[in-house]
């Protein structure tokens, strides 16, 4: 049997309950308003195992954006379209020690992004997308994701809103130096780009859905691998280190794993840790590691 479907709501609820207490030493990001302000304790958990059986807790009719839990997806879209060599002239595979919005990772790299799932290297991927801008290059990727994925996304305009109330410099710090390196053509576009495809949301099901469309891709060992070593940023060792799965996070509090035969693990709670990543998600990814370990 498989080991994910033996997990009980007991274990789920017992897990949840214990952490809350360390959930509030977390926090929302103060540059994204209305992701700031989402309630710290809103909570969806589902579990798509690959026979078939689907495990849910908490609320399964909240959306949120996928923000840089879009980055692999996006990584699948340009490997099934463009091929390895088009996608990895422009970005790495390589780890990085730096946080996911550093501009010194890209400097010491002489503007190459070192891989897709920090901030350089995803708007240097969102370059690549067809498309004369931002909106039909984000339509295109959601068209796809929703055909191939089985899910219904859609791009949020308020969490858009948000995001152009509060312009960041960080990124348009990363798209200059990408530019003027000559990994983008036009960073206005590309970083418009990038802004959009974050802004693409969902609810849990689809979150869970489309981490079953990596599996079933013949890129799966790619996007996997660079999942394992990138996708937590800074904390992606030790996560690979302890949890073994290979994990995105992006800062709205959204979680995906892949248990590799198993199934796949996505997860929302809002609450981040220093490195940005939900801190009830990697502790549930911890607690169900150690549960399929021992049995």
């Amino acid at each position: 049997m498989n080991r994910l479907a033996r997990l009980r709501v007991e274990d789920i609820q017992a897990w949840v309950g214990e952490m809350h207490l360390s959930d509030r030493k977390g926090q929302t990001p103060y540059y994204i308003p209305v992701l700031n302000q989402v309630h710290p304790e809103v909570f969806a958990l589902q579990i798509h195992c690959l026979e078939g059986e689907i495990l849910s807790w908490g609320d399964e009719t909240l959306t949120f954006p996928l923000m840089s839990v879009i980055k692999p997806f996006l990584l699948l879209y340009l490997l099934t379209h463009l091929g390895e060599d088009a996608v990895f002239r422009c970005v790495g595979k390589q780890a990085s020690s730096y946080p996911f919005n550093s501009l010194t990772q890209l400097q010491e790299d002489c503007g190459f992004p070192r891989n897709p799932m920090i901030n350089s290297g995803a708007i240097a991927l969102a370059d690549l997308l067809g498309g004369e801008t931002p909106e039909s290059r984000c339509e295109n990727l959601l068209l796809w994701l929703n055909k191939m994925g089985n899910c219904q996304l859609f791009l949020d305009r308020s969490v858009l809103e948000s995001v152009h109330s509060c312009p960041n410099v960080h990124n348009q710090a990363l798209s200059l130096e990408l530019e003027k390196n000559g990994y983008i053509s036009d960073r206005y576009l590309a970083l418009e780009t990038y802004n959009q495809i974050c802004c693409l949301s969902g609810k849990i099901a689809d979150l869970a859905s489309l981490g079953k469309l990596i599996l079933a891709s013949s890129f799966a060992d790619i996007v996997l691998e660079i999942m394992t070593n990138c996708g937590l940023y800074e904390a992606s060792q030790q996560s690979a280190f302890e949890v073994g799965f290979p994990t995105k996070s992006g800062v709205s509090g959204a979680l995906l794993s892949i248990v590799s035969d198993e199934g796949v693990i996505a997860c929302y709670s809002p609450l981040l840790n220093e490195q940005s990543n939900s801190i009830l998600g990697l502790n549930l990814l911890t607690h169900i590691s150690h549960f399929i370990k021992e049995n």
